[in-house]
């Protein structure tokens, strides 16, 4: 049996640092750069498509039908199914089947579109469009919408439950659901959002504004990485590398959010500046657009020295998918 090892934080107030401790020795041949040949902008198209395509079958329309065309509005098409190719990717890298990862990628897709459709709701964030189009809640109902929450949050354990390969044990799927269901319960998104909610117009303190990233964000980053390398057979120093790799990407992820509210982007579809509208806490605050920026690049460099222990044609995805984080100067 696989032991359970609880999550432990990260923050930007106390930057990350691994503790150390008992590694297996690992071949320094392992340490190869990864391959610049790799095409992501092939690789993610062709993942989302598939991604998509595997989330039509699983969530289909049926009776009841409004809550199916609830359950799908915001979930297909997608967006860029960023956390669901990042569980795939992480699957794959220590020898997951493609069924088995596809599975787990809409697992992570119903429960990341669980968590926005929530946060756009009049009583938490209010906001009226998501991607271009008016909002769940805005085309359902309150009410519809928080009965498709409900029942893609069901539906996304349910996928995971139901992985059916003959390499991935019980205890590794249990602990995958422990896991997921953590990084979205009262340890997790809940946590976050509702220190959110309750600090908004209000001081808070860089290390009040840690917790709140670290849970509402950070967290579902980070359990979408390791329950991935989980059901994909990792082993514990593999796993414990790739939960340090998430912990990295999650807050970096979260730095790039907060600076792109202020400074926009061409890639992105929302408005900018809402946070300031708002009065809420960012990093942007604390640290400035150029101290936000150097602090995700430092954590995207630490991210990356956990993937030079595994083999680099595997890791390449993932070392692609993580670089648009550091890439201001496409967002300037």
């Amino acid at each position: 049996m696989i032991p359970f090892v609880p999550n432990s934080h990260v923050s930007i107030s106390a930057p990350l640092r691994r503790q150390p401790k008992k590694l297996m020795i690992i071949n320094s041949q392992q340490h190869h750069p990864l391959p610049k040949l790799f095409q992501i902008d092939e690789y993610k198209p062709m993942k989302a498509k598939q991604i998509n395509k595997a989330l039509d079958e699983a969530v289909p329309l049926r009776h009841p039908a409004v809550l199916h065309e609830a359950m799908r509005y915001s979930m297909i098409p997608g967006g860029k199914y960023f956390l669901s190719i990042l569980c795939n990717a992480s699957c794959e890298l220590v020898g997951g089947s493609e069924s088995v990862a596809m599975s787990l990628a809409c697992a992570i897709e119903m429960l990341s579109v669980m968590g926005m459709i929530q946060d756009d709701l009049p009583c938490l964030d209010n906001d009226d469009f998501r991607r271009g189009k008016p909002s769940n809640h805005k085309v359902f109902g309150e009410a519809t919408t928080l009965l498709a929450c409900q029942a893609l949050f069901c539906l996304a354990i349910e996928q995971i439950a139901m992985i059916k390969a003959k390499n991935v044990s019980p205890d590794r799927i249990l602990r995958a659901i422990v896991e997921i269901t953590s990084a979205f319960g009262s340890q997790g998104l809940a946590a976050g959002q509702i220190m959110d909610m309750t600090s908004e117009g209000k001081e808070v303190s860089l290390s009040e504004l840690d917790f709140i990233h670290r849970h509402k964000a950070g967290k579902s980053v980070e359990a979408s990485i390791v329950i991935g390398v989980i059901i994909g057979g990792g082993n514990e120093e593999e796993i414990g590398r790739m939960r340090n790799f998430g912990k990295c990407v999650g807050m970096a992820y979260q730095l790039w959010n907060d600076i792109v509210d202020v400074i926009g982007s061409p890639d992105t579809r929302e408005k900018t500046g809402r946070d300031m509208l708002r009065d809420k806490a960012t990093y942007p605050k604390f640290l400035g657009i150029d101290g936000s920026k150097k602090q995700a690049k430092e954590l995207i460099a630490e991210a990356k020295q956990e993937l030079a222990y595994f083999d680099p044609t595997r890791a390449a995805p993932l070392d692609h998918l993580i670089n648009f984080i550091v890439s201001f100067d496409n967002i300037n």
